[in-house]
């Protein structure tokens, strides 16, 4: 028997005792503000799609093989033309300095070190060339919302290949703002309002409030100055008549690949296909948007027998372990994309925080590819994971009346 040595680094240590992605979220919770908390953690209404997305991913069966020899095991694939160690990346997020002050340019250097793709949103509080100063030899993509003002989209654009972006993801699924109703009852505004209820709130959380009121202010670094709510903001700048014409058009203006995010159903899958962009995502938003949406996840098998073979299919929304990740790999999609999750290692420690994510991700989807008994990714095929049954679709005409 001998006794653990003590951790003095306070970070460091809540870091340490942090075995999977929901403790960092706890963590995360006790740490921060609730409006910014909330803000990450929350969905649109009540919250149906996040919660469905991630029983999904509870409702799966893993088929393991036996008596293989996984003494080494590839984590690796190919993603757009170039290997990502991680067959996951940092999705693109939006106000991530108001979650914690390093915000961005944390994600995008511990995407950097970890080898796998980072994901710059539109609505950043970190500039293009800044991220791209800060991650050099990072794989970075940009996120793309189309604005009502074309030329201010085309701007951007212009923004992020001249830093070397090599990858446009363009989100589809965002016409006009979800019901963010946790947000709206926080009145979360950007920059934050201080009202006797924040003023309470920071109380128990003075080192956030410190940090945040003692670094650079809270600002869009793609856009002009906004003292209203976020959601006012979102339908200002966004724009319900994008059409698969302005799609062409984005296609026209970026040098290297797209990828097309938001899509759920297996028509738009197939749409989109045919516009010869890169891969496609399937993603409600994270839940965010359209309450009850189509789970991404029970979605993804058709998707890949209908495009597979035309485009890479990505996925996102609902996934807070490896084995999750190791599950859509299964079912055919060829990359994955977290977002909370990364947000949550964010607001638990800074960089730091980030590099633990990722490392629990990575650790969980090598156990678990050991576990079924694959040595690469490549050999994840569907019959390692059965999908459960929970929710099954009413046949169309079927009523009571006809029974």
């Amino acid at each position: 028997m001998k006794f653990k040595p003590p951790v003095l680094d306070a970070r460091k240590r809540r870091l340490q005792n942090a075995l999977t992605i929901e403790d960092l979220r706890r963590i995360a919770q006790r740490r921060t503000p609730k409006a910014a908390f909330d803000y990450t953690d929350g969905a649109a209404e009540q919250g149906i799609s996040l919660a469905r997305a991630r029983q999904a991913f509870a409702d799966i069966q893993f088929n393991p093989s036996i008596l293989k020899d996984v003494s080494v095991v590839d984590t690796s694939v190919e993603v757009l033309g170039r290997v990502s160690a991680l067959p996951f990346g940092i999705a693109p997020t939006g106000f991530t300095r108001l979650m914690q002050s390093e915000g961005e340019i944390a994600g995008a250097q511990a995407a950097q070190a970890a080898g796998i793709p980072y994901a710059l949103s539109t609505m950043a509080t970190t500039s293009i060339e800044d991220v791209a100063a800060a991650a050099p030899q990072g794989r970075n993509w940009f996120q793309l919302y189309m604005w009502k003002d074309r030329e201010r989209s085309q701007r951007l654009i212009e923004r992020a290949a001249a830093a070397g972006f090599d990858t446009l993801v363009v989100t589809v699924d965002v016409p006009v703002a979800g019901a963010r109703l946790r947000d709206t009852r926080n009145g979360m505004t950007i920059p934050p309002t201080l009202t006797p209820r924040t003023v309470l709130d920071a109380i128990p959380r003075p080192a956030w409030w410190l940090n945040f009121l003692t670094t650079e202010p809270l600002a869009f670094a793609s856009l002009d100055s906004w003292s209203g709510t976020v959601a006012d903001l979102l339908d200002t700048m966004f724009d319900p008549t994008v059409d698969f014409d302005d799609l062409a058009w984005i296609r026209d203006q970026w040098p290297g690949t797209v990828v097309v995010k938001g899509i759920q159903s297996v028509a738009d899958a197939k749409r989109v296909a045919a516009t010869g962009v890169d891969a496609i995502t399937l993603s409600n938003h994270g839940g965010r948007q359209l309450d009850r949406a189509p789970v991404p996840f029970h979605l993804l098998p058709d998707v890949v027998r209908e495009v597979g073979s035309d485009v890479e299919v990505h996925l996102d929304t609902g996934i807070m372990s490896g084995a999750d990740i190791v599950a859509a790999l299964a079912h055919g999609a060829k990359f994955t994309m977290v977002g909370r999750a990364y947000l949550y290692g964010l607001m638990a420690g800074g960089r730091d925080g980030v590099d633990r994510t990722i490392s629990i991700l990575a650790s969980q989807v090598e156990r678990t590819m050991r576990l079924l008994g694959v040595t690469s990714v490549a050999e994840l095929e569907p019959a390692h994971v059965t999908q459960l049954v929970r929710l099954i679709p009413r046949d169309v005409g079927h009523s009571p009346a006809n029974t």
